[in-house]
């Protein structure tokens, strides 16, 4: 059964059969808030201002982004190791489910590698006047192998003039693979300035 998450809860990622996973899928999704929920700047701008969120996956050597290169987004969708590979940008949020998926082979992650943060931050939020608070329904996920949902985040806070959000970080601990869900909202304008915050 998927657990729902709690800020700061921390979760140990497992097949239900007990064995150790080999791949993991992080979903991330949103859908756009009325124009009632977005208030003031939301009516400021048409139909056709889309929020364009865009989830990326930073990974770090020993706790820490140590390279550019490490950096998987809507600019470099497939790691070098090939362990990461983000499915594809979403530029307006819309449709049911996932809106951006990043696989994770963790068995051809290099063992250099400890810990992924997951983070997702608003297309150039600051010249659209755009921010959290006018999208709705945000949530990260982690299914198993086979598509099963393990655990969920809903992001159920207020989150009014903060333009990015560190989802949660997925990392090793005494040889087995464990999910934080961190929640922390930011005002970084590009997720570069996101993954300095880990240098």
């Amino acid at each position: 059964m998927s657990v729902s998450l709690q800020k700061g809860q921390k979760v140990e990622l497992k097949k239900e059969t007990g064995g150790a996973l080999s791949n993991v899928m992080v979903g991330l999704g949103w859908d756009e808030a009325t124009p009632e929920k977005g208030g003031f700047f939301k009516s400021m701008f048409s139909a056709t201002d889309d929020i364009d969120c865009d989830a990326s996956a930073i990974l770090c050597k020993n706790g820490k982004f140590v390279s550019s290169t490490d950096l998987v987004y809507f600019g470099n969708l497939r790691h070098r190791s090939g362990a990461v590979q983000h499915m594809g940008d979403n530029l307006t949020g819309a449709g049911e489910g996932d809106d951006e998926q990043i696989m994770v082979n963790l068995q051809q992650l290099p063992a250099e590698y400890d810990k992924i943060i997951f983070v997702v931050n608003i297309f150039e939020a600051q010249s659209r006047h755009q921010h959290f608070g006018m999208i709705s329904n945000c949530f990260i996920r982690i299914c198993d192998d086979n598509g099963k949902e393990m655990c969920r985040y809903d992001l159920s806070e207020h989150y009014d003039n903060m333009t990015a959000m560190i989802f949660g970080e997925l990392y090793r601990h005494n040889g087995a693979w464990k999910f934080n869900a961190i929640g922390q909202a930011t005002t970084d304008n590009s997720v570069r300035l996101l993954a300095e915050r880990f240098k």
